[in-house]
């Protein structure tokens, strides 16, 4: 980050840039999605009846049709809380690298309709900008990934944002981890929002203990949590009481159809039901990322734990009417708007 006294010529522009704050920085790496609709005929699912997992089907060796493709640019778990984070009207930026090419300049566009700032979105010559295959089974998805080998590092953001949201990033990037939490210890007024990807969750909470024990609020869902706990646990308060035990202040269960969880800092714990779909949902991918992002919103404009697990699956609710992770997330008038006209049943209670 350039400083004042290195260019005189432009010290007010580079002094006014350095000294503003964002509320809200999201951190990891961007992708564009390829969605690509499988024909029911050619494809089936299947349900364990113990642990509710899914699995997907499809004959080896054929050639198989497919419906339709979708190619959505700027996304990944970081890029949509970003665009979340904003359309609910905070100041916001994302850190990630992309490929010097034509699908990296894509992103960077769309980023720029969005309003996010990117100041510390990097791109990188020889590169190729990350492409993910997601193959769409009614409104589930399987998601095939590769991350490129972008260098991971933290940039200087002179004033310290008041969030920053972390979340999926290759597994070459351990060390990030270790140089995140160090940053998060020696700038307490930052609050490190902790959103695991698919790697970092196979990396083991013993890998990233540094990192669970200087954040403030973690989010993934029940399966999530029994694989970082290494448990076949199926209450869910009780595997929140094991993730708060790894550091996190603020710990946010989700349970799929069965809504979420979240416990506070002093122990006092609640459970949100599902925002009823008003119609069937047409793709799930982002869900997840839409409540994280929204709770996280919604703590930041002063809203209480409980308050903000009602605000989370409202977004979710939105996203899932659409194909991808971000054109239904919605603005802050439009989401109180669903927040007034509720259903009765539609309200956080307490748990023991």
């Amino acid at each position: 980050m350039p400083t004042c006294k290195n260019y005189a010529y432009t010290a007010v522009l580079y002094c006014k840039y350095m000294s503003e704050q964002y509320d809200f920085i999201s951190v990891g790496d961007i992708v564009v999605d390829a969605f690509i609709k499988l024909s029911k005929d050619q494809a089936d699912v299947s349900t364990d009846m113990d642990t509710r997992r899914q699995t997907l089907h499809m004959p080896f060796g054929s050639k198989l049709e497919y419906d339709d493709v979708d190619v959505i640019n700027a996304v990944g778990n970081s890029p949509n809380a970003a665009v979340s984070a904003k359309r609910l009207g905070l100041k916001t930026a994302l850190v990630t690298s992309l490929g010097q090419d034509r699908n990296g300049k894509d992103c960077l566009e769309a980023l720029r309709q969005e309003g996010v700032e990117t100041d510390y979105v990097k791109l990188y010559e020889g590169k190729a900008t990350n492409y993910h295959y997601v193959l769409r089974y009614g409104p589930e998805r399987t998601i095939l990934i590769k991350h490129e080998k972008f260098p991971y590092t933290l940039p200087d953001f002179g004033v310290p944002p008041r969030y920053i949201y972390f979340s999926s990033i290759g597994e070459h990037g351990i060390p990030f981890h270790h140089e995140l939490a160090t940053y998060i210890k020696n700038n307490p007024t930052t609050k490190l929002v902790f959103q695991p990807g698919s790697l970092q969750i196979k990396l083991g909470k013993d890998e990233l203990k540094d990192l669970y024990a200087v954040t403030d609020i973690f989010f993934c869902n029940k399966e999530e949590a029994q694989e970082i706990l290494e448990t076949t646990e199926q209450h869910v308060p009780t595997l929140i009481a094991g993730i708060k035990a790894l550091g996190p202040k603020l710990p946010v269960i989700t349970d799929g159809p069965y809504g979420a969880y979240v416990t506070d800092e002093h122990g006092k714990s609640w459970h949100m039901p599902m925002y009823p779909d008003p119609a069937d949902p047409v793709d799930r991918t982002g869900a997840g990322d839409a409540f994280a992002s929204t709770f996280t919103a919604a703590i930041a404009l002063g809203k209480t734990p409980d308050e903000a697990l009602a605000w989370g699956p409202i977004n979710s609710m939105s996203v899932v009417q659409y194909v991808g992770a971000q054109k239904g997330l919605l603005s802050r008038e439009q989401l109180e708007e669903y927040l007034a006209n509720r259903p009765a049943e539609y309200v956080a209670k307490e748990i023991n």
